[in-house]
This record gives structure tokens, C-alpha cells and sequence, in this order.
């Protein structure tokens, strides 16, 4: 039986392409200025409603420094057989992974370029999550 919505790897991959400019903190405007695309044309393969072909795929691996295989990890078991409308990885609620806040979070911390201060915010973001947790109001 034919689906409304789009294929579930079509989402995966779009949800991962996401993930990735996110971290890289582009916009999907800067991103398709660099491939020569909208930011609707970004938003359509990001929300998996515009298949991507092999060369737009390498394309996007080659701007986002990634494996073409980044656009496939973490696909759930059996989703290629899976055909069911509203299949969204990247917008589940409690995907910590996916939150804007997360992203930026990895982002920033990367942008810190000596490896000693890292390992220092590293160990006092430690020591207040403890202390939250210590105080009973830990916020997800």
C-alpha cells in the first residue's frame, strides 16, 4: 500500500543533513548558497520531502567534511522497510541529541581550541550536573 508521506530513509537522511549544518552552525541559506540550492530546497531534503540523488548527496558530504556514510549512521534497524507517515528521527521529543541547545552546546565546546580547557569545562559541567542532581532539580 502506498504512503502520503515521505520514505522513512529519505527522512533519516534529511534528519542527518540537518544535524550536521547544525553543527557546523550554518543556516540552511548559507548551506544552499554553497551548493547552489534555496533554503527551501534545503528545508524539502532536510525534512525528507525531496529525495536526494547520489551526486547531491556527495555534494552535501563534501561541503559538511562528512563520509557520504554520515547520511546513513544511526538509521533505526529495518527502517528501510518501514513506510509510515510521520517517521521524523531528528524531531523526537526526547532526542537530547537533536535539541537546538544540544547542538550548539558541541559546537561551542569544539570552537574552544586548547584540549586542557575542554578537559577543565568537561569536568565543571561534571560538578554542576552532580550538583543538580544533589539538589533534586535537575531540568532534561
Amino acid at each position: 500500500m502506498p504512503t502520503k508521506g515521505p520514505h522513512p530513509v529519505d527522512v533519516h537522511v534529511g534528519s542527518r543533513l540537518k544535524l550536521r549544518r547544525k553543527l557546523l552552525g550554518k543556516t540552511q541559506g548559507e548551506l544552499g548558497s554553497e551548493v547552489g540550492l534555496t533554503f527551501q530546497q534545503i528545508q524539502k531534503y532536510e525534512r525528507g520531502a525531496n529525495r536526494m540523488g547520489s551526486s547531491r548527496l556527495y555534494q552535501f558530504a563534501e561541503f559538511l567534511d562528512v563520509p557520504i556514510s554520515f547520511f546513513f549512521d544511526d538509521m533505526p534497524e529495518g527502517v528501510e522497510n518501514r513506510v509510515v507517515d510521520g517517521y521524523i528521527p531528528s524531531e523526537k521529543p526526547d532526542d537530547v541529541m537533536a535539541r537546538d541547545e544540544t547542538l550548539e552546546l558541541i559546537r561551542l565546546y569544539y570552537g574552544v581550541n586548547s584540549r586542557p580547557v575542554r578537559l577543565r569545562l568537561r569536568e565543571l559541567v561534571k560538578a554542576l550536573a552532580r550538583s543538580t542532581d544533589d539538589e533534586g532539580k535537575r531540568t532534561p
